[in-house]
């Protein structure tokens, strides 16, 4: 695959450098894009600054600094930047698949670089990058059958996490364990998953003969193993009742919730490690920020987001 200049792709500048704590907080205001790899780099909205008119929806913003360099996102609404932003603008027409793509492509170099040593601040420009997006990179296949990309709806639901509201888990889930014997008591080659702490395949690691304990529709937590990994268990299964917890919702969930929830979970994860376990007291008292209406979680715009995105059809 031929790589060229990232610059030869993007008109490349930095972004508005502007002091956060300088910047005044508004609800609705203008989305505020700084050094976090969380939220699409959003940490708030703040006032339009005079004369200074925001960059545009559609653009990609990259760190150059901070504790997760290269973090890449594309902006889905007009926004101002904090220093150490680059602000990225296709030189040609560019469809939001490709733009992902070339966000990908810029963090996987983030191993050359480190925060308060070599950042990449002289040397993004010059990045070398694929020349294109490969014709089959975001195909899906199953069973040798590429899947239908089209949405549930046909309309655009924008994320604004500087708007949304923090809740506590133990609010919207009970925590629990299972009481589910170990793997090596029971029978393989069954029909029943059995979750582990796994980072892969949804966790499940194999299908066991005996029933299913636990109910589908609920999402496990890797309190150990692979510590912070979140998965949406669409069916029953049995778990592990040593290093994985069970969410079940106080409120109505549906797969579209769920795996909107395990994503927002799953942002979490550089919380935890394995000597700073996943434990059901930490999970009851961990914070999330979620979109709301009338102050309660607006599970209907969860919902509706996922059924905006590709393939959701195909779920």
């Amino acid at each position: 695959m031929k790589t060229v200049p990232l610059n030869t792709i993007f008109d490349i500048e930095y972004g508005n450098q502007f002091d956060y704590n300088k910047m005044a907080p508004e609800k609705g205001g203008i989305n505020f894009v700084s050094r976090s790899s969380q939220s699409l780099g959003v940490v708030d909205s703040v006032k339009g600054v005079y004369g200074i008119k925001p960059y545009e929806a559609g653009l990609i913003t990259v760190t150059l600094g901070g504790t997760y360099l290269l973090s890449s996102f594309v902006q889905e609404e007009e926004f101002y930047t904090a220093q150490n932003v680059k602000v990225l603008k296709p030189i040609k027409k560019m469809e939001f698949v490709e733009k992902l793509f070339y966000c990908l492509a810029i963090s996987r170099n983030r191993f050359r670089y480190t925060s308060h040593g070599r950042e990449a601040n002289m040397s993004l420009d010059t990045l070398l990058v694929p020349e294109k997006m490969p014709k089959k990179w975001g195909v899906i296949k199953y069973n040798g059958h590429e899947i239908d990309k089209a949405p549930v709806i046909n309309e655009k639901v924008k994320l604004s996490p500087a708007k949304w509201k923090n809740f506590q888990l133990e609010k919207l889930f009970v925590v629990s364990s299972s009481k589910d014997e170990l793997m090596d008591k029971l029978t393989l080659n069954g029909d029943t998953p059995y979750v582990t702490s796994s980072d892969k395949n949804n966790g499940i690691t194999d299908y066991v003969v005996e029933k299913a304990t636990n109910s589908g529709n609920t999402i496990t937590a890797n309190r150990g193993g692979s510590v912070g990994y979140f998965f949406y268990q669409p069916d029953p299964y049995k778990s592990t009742p040593v290093d994985v917890r069970i969410l079940t919702p106080k409120f109505r969930m549906n797969p579209y919730i769920g795996l909107f929830l395990k994503t927002i979970l799953q942002s979490e994860k550089f919380r935890f490690n394995y000597s700073r376990k996943m434990g059901t007291r930490r999970l009851n008292e961990l914070v999330i920020r979620l979109p709301y209406k009338n102050t309660e979680p607006d599970w209907a715009y969860m919902e509706n987001y996922i059924k905006s995105l590709p393939y959701s059809a195909s779920m």
